[in-house]
């Protein structure tokens, strides 16, 4: 989450009177996060989030991201609800950009990531993965595979900013991805996954799961990518040192409501490597990017190629407490 786009009080006045939910009582940006513009909001029927889509999200595949995450709150996940307005729609346009309004989940992401939170993780993310199974409509994941080497090259035309945070770095990461790409399987399990669970976007409440948010890089990939996703992000301390104990919670939790494939679990080490190179790719290109002025905290790079470089020397699942 973060702020591009700033919205004024008459504009956000006349964009709520297209829908039910009251008047408006409190309004502020939110400044976590790299993607869309979002506003905490507060009327007299409640509390919302406002998301104005910016960057990467493709307006014709908003419909997508909607539909999905009502098909999955309709299946028992605990996540935002778009809200529709007075004529059905839940998408309309707000200061130029496209623009929705969603429910408020409470609970807190966890700061500090304990070995506790991440059984309740693995367990909400086989969920996901089992509900969205009837979620007919597909769409293929532009941050997956095919993404990364374009996404490398628009950074490396500035390779002097790049080498600039880390001398060799980008021939690191070019040698790297080559590996990555050659070595990726084709033919594991596949659904719609969330690809950005990081633990900003899980909430817990009196000590349990109480929401998964911010769906806006959904899409119909790999399952056990999602997993690599949620490795990378829940189980290196503040050091980067992996914690073999936290994948391992991780990993049995999910594997109890959706068990891994043996051709899932050999392949374990590359999908992680390539979850921490996209990563680390769209870090690079965000640090090397982002506007001045932009309310949004830059997140750096170099602690994913940290976590890379752990998965390039990791020989198997064991590894990962499997």
């Amino acid at each position: 989450m973060a702020v591009y786009t700033e919205v004024s009080d008459d504009a956000l006045r006349q964009f709520l009177a297209d829908f039910a939910i009251g008047e408006l009582v409190a309004f502020r940006g939110i400044a976590e996060g790299v993607e869309n513009s979002n506003y905490s909001l507060r009327t007299t029927s409640g509390d919302f989030i406002l998301t104005l889509y910016e960057k990467r999200v493709d307006p014709a595949e908003l419909p997508w991201f909607l539909g999905l995450m009502e098909h999955l709150a309709k299946r028992g996940i605990s996540c935002p609800l778009p809200v529709h307005g007075r004529d059905g729609a839940a998408l309309r346009l707000l200061c130029g950009r496209h623009a929705a309004i969603t429910t408020f989940l409470p609970g807190v992401w966890p700061r500090r990531v304990q070995q506790m939170h991440c059984g309740p993780l693995g367990t909400a993310l086989a969920a996901l993965h089992r509900a969205g199974a009837d979620y007919a409509p597909v769409r293929l994941n532009a941050l997956g595979p095919s993404g990364w080497a374009p996404l490398l090259a628009r950074s490396l035309a500035d390779a002097a900013a790049v080498d600039a945070l880390q001398p060799g770095l980008a021939a690191e990461l070019q040698s790297a991805l080559d590996g990555i790409l050659a070595a990726w399987p084709a033919d594991l399990p596949r659904g719609h996954i969330h690809a950005d669970l990081f633990p900003d976007n899980v909430f817990f409440l009196d000590g349990k799961l109480s929401g998964l948010i911010d769906f806006y890089f959904a899409a119909t990939d790999l399952l056990a990518y999602d997993l690599a996703v949620c490795l990378n992000a829940w189980c290196f301390e503040p050091d980067l040192a992996f914690n073999v104990t936290k994948a391992r919670a991780l990993l049995r939790a999910y594997g109890a409501t959706r068990p891994l494939t043996e051709a899932e679990r050999a392949a374990l080490p590359v999908l992680c490597q390539g979850a921490a190179i996209r990563f680390a790719l769209t870090r690079l290109f965000d640090w090397i990017n982002t506007p001045p002025g932009a309310l949004v905290t830059r997140k750096d790079p170099l602690e994913y190629v940290r976590r890379l470089r752990f998965h390039l020397s990791a020989p198997d699942a064991h590894a990962y407490g499997l």
